[in-house]
């Protein structure tokens, strides 16, 4: 997953707004969002090589997202997969002393009521703050240029209804535009790939976004989830009450 921005105890009729691109080799095997059959209140897409996830919720209320964190002139370590952490923090509370092991990376979890952050770059683990918030491959509101779009897409949005809301925020997640050379971050990737990667959905021949989901919940604790897979433009919508 490499673009999230969400809008937290923001919004008087959704306490959490969130839209996200899941970013992946297209040769990575994996399923579309759906209820785990092993863990049937999860709802989430599942990466077949690893077993774990990128984003999900679950009919409790618990939610997690991961980014992972962009340096590539550090030597990434060979620990278990991120999408493993994605899935423990579902199905329970996670200690953030045990996540040093992994690649860099950069987690949004806990109950949809009570969302932490967390990244195993400078140790952080924190209680969200109320307000409009944006992740890609830096620390939480790094102003990335698609971080700044992406977040600002989201504050335009918010007066919108339902239906105008979560085609806006599709619409968001299906901007290609690159940010001009100037503004680039530098990460240690080649300047053609970090253009590339610049735009909030990234299109190339083995790399590129995957899939986009929206995320609303109501302040009832009603649940509306949908994904849009690339490859064939299908869509997995989910409607179920948090209990």
């Amino acid at each position: 997953m490499c673009l999230i921005t969400w809008a937290w105890k923001a919004h008087p009729r959704y306490p959490l707004i969130l839209a996200a691109n899941r970013d992946e080799f297209k040769d990575r095997p994996t399923e579309r969002a759906h209820f785990w059959p092993d863990a049937p209140d999860i709802l989430a897409g599942r990466d077949l090589r690893a077993g774990g996830t990128w984003l999900g919720i679950t009919r409790q209320g618990r939610f997690a997202a991961i980014t992972n964190h962009r340096d590539m002139r550090k030597v990434r370590p060979q620990g278990p997969s991120r999408g493993l952490l994605v899935r423990e923090a579902l199905e329970r509370d996670i200690d953030p002393s045990t996540t040093s092991g992994y690649a860099g990376f950069n987690l949004l979890y806990g109950s949809v009521d009570a969302l932490r952050y967390h990244n195993n770059i400078d140790g952080r683990d924190e209680a969200l703050t109320p307000g409009i918030h944006g992740l890609s491959n830096a620390l939480l509101d790094t102003p990335w240029p698609k971080v700044v779009r992406a977040k600002h897409g989201l504050d335009e949005l918010m007066n919108a209804s339902e239906k105008a809301l979560v085609s806006g925020l599709f619409d968001l997640l299906a901007d290609q535009a690159t940010a001009a050379d100037d503004q680039l971050p530098d990460t240690g990737l080649p300047l053609e790939q970090e253009r590339a990667a610049s735009a909030i959905f990234i299109r190339s021949p083995l790399y590129g976004t995957r899939c986009s989901t929206v995320v609303l919940v109501g302040k009832t604790g009603s649940v509306y989830f949908e994904e849009r897979g690339v490859a064939d433009g299908t869509a997995v919508t989910q409607r179920f009450q948090i209990g």
